[in-house]
């Protein structure tokens, strides 16, 4: 029997008190039961976001949660600056492109982080951006942008400053408030340990300014009501009640452990993870902005890239991402984010050595493994 091991970036696995939260029977949302639910996940969600700021629950996976950033905050007509450097930097400006919002592209090389200095000098030639869309984790790079900088830089400014956090939240550091981001979402099915179905978006005093004079059409996805209805512990729509009970037990695990050695285990992973690759012979695709959510790993000549990850999944139940886009057959990434520890990152990196030696490719057999084994014990990175 083959046991299957999940290593993509999203879904993630779930720890087994999150299944069985799932598994708990229903019940009704405009309760007192699930309004304790609420209040207990929505000072939880505080924690994890790092933030004083309530963070609104939305039954919908994490690009719903940046389409509400979008209109909830601009009108038509009115300019935001985006910063391109994979395809989810790129959804930022596909969202603002269907509602008549003049975006402003950075366009960073995928495998590099954008520089917090681009974003002072187009602020300074554009005077009336009102917004900053970014990303956290790049997860089609591997690439981690410096958000602390980014929120230096836009503070300064009217601008607001709105971040895609989907897949690093509860994963690698982001301090909503002392970094100074105006708006941050995320979604369920990373860091944060639970299947897809929840997006979470929080919302600064500054751009509440923005959600008052913002003119986009908007209903389900509209922040007033949910500000409204989070005021009486209640939802504007009927939420994912399941979802929102098993968020309660991460939520738990998540304070339980601490976001510090939250940060440090998934540092661990990652650091053991890049030796590893390096001493099968493999190149990093973003060495120098690598995030700590996933490693994106340059195919090496010869290698079909797309038979390398379908292998892997299909024959031995060890499930890693491909490349995306332009990346397509040209890398892949194995994640090292939410219910996964040292033992997976073994199994991964175990089974990559197994496939690539049936490929062709030449390296010292077990060379990985140590390499990884290493790090987890302490000894070189």
């Amino acid at each position: 029997m083959k046991k299957n091991y999940l290593l993509t970036p999203g879904p993630t696995p779930l720890p087994p008190e999150v299944c069985l939260a799932q598994a708990q029977p229903i019940i009704h949302h405009r309760t007192p039961q699930f309004q304790a639910v609420l209040k207990e996940v929505g000072e939880g969600l505080k924690y994890v976001f790092q933030t004083k700021n309530d963070v609104y629950i939305l039954s919908s996976s994490g690009p719903g949660a940046m389409e509400a950033a979008v209109v909830n905050t601009l009108s038509a007509g009115d300019t935001a600056l985006v910063v391109q450097g994979g395809k989810f930097g790129e959804r930022w400006t596909e969202i603002c492109k269907a509602y008549g919002i003049k975006a402003e592209v950075i366009d960073v090389p995928w495998g590099e982080g954008v520089l917090s200095a681009e974003i002072e000098k187009r602020l300074k030639a554009g005077p009336a951006i009102k917004a900053v869309f970014t990303t956290l984790c790049e997860t089609s790079t591997g690439v981690a942008n410096d958000i602390e900088a980014i929120g230096k830089v836009v503070g300064g400014t009217s601008a607001l400053l709105v971040v895609d956090a989907i897949s690093g939240l509860g994963a690698i550091d982001l301090q909503n408030d002392a970094w100074g981001v105006d708006i941050c979402v995320s979604g369920s099915q990373k860091g944060l340990m639970l299947p897809p179905g929840l997006g979470f978006i929080s919302v600064s005093a500054k751009a509440w300014k923005l959600v008052e004079q913002a003119k986009l059409p908007r209903y389900y996805l509209d922040l007033n009501r949910a500000r409204k209805a989070w005021a009486s512990t209640d939802t504007p729509f009927t939420p994912a009640i399941s979802l929102v009970i098993a968020l309660a037990e991460s939520l738990k695990l998540m304070r339980a452990d601490g976001l510090e050695n939250i940060f440090a285990r998934h540092r661990t992973m990652a650091d053991a993870t890049r030796a590893a690759v390096k001493a099968l012979g493999l190149e990093l695709f973003a060495p120098k902005a690598a995030s700590d959510v996933v490693t994106a790993v340059k195919v090496p000549q010869g290698i079909d890239g797309e038979k390398l990850v379908k292998t892997m999944r299909d024959t031995y139940g060890v499930t890693i991402a491909g490349g995306q886009a332009e990346l397509k057959g040209k890398v892949f990434r194995v994640a090292h984010m939410g219910h996964i520890g040292e033992f997976d990152i073994i199994v991964g990196i175990s089974c990559l050595e197994k496939v690539l030696h049936q490929m062709g490719h030449s390296f010292v057999f077990g060379a990985g493994v140590r390499a990884a084994e290493e790090v987890f014990a302490g000894g070189k990175q």
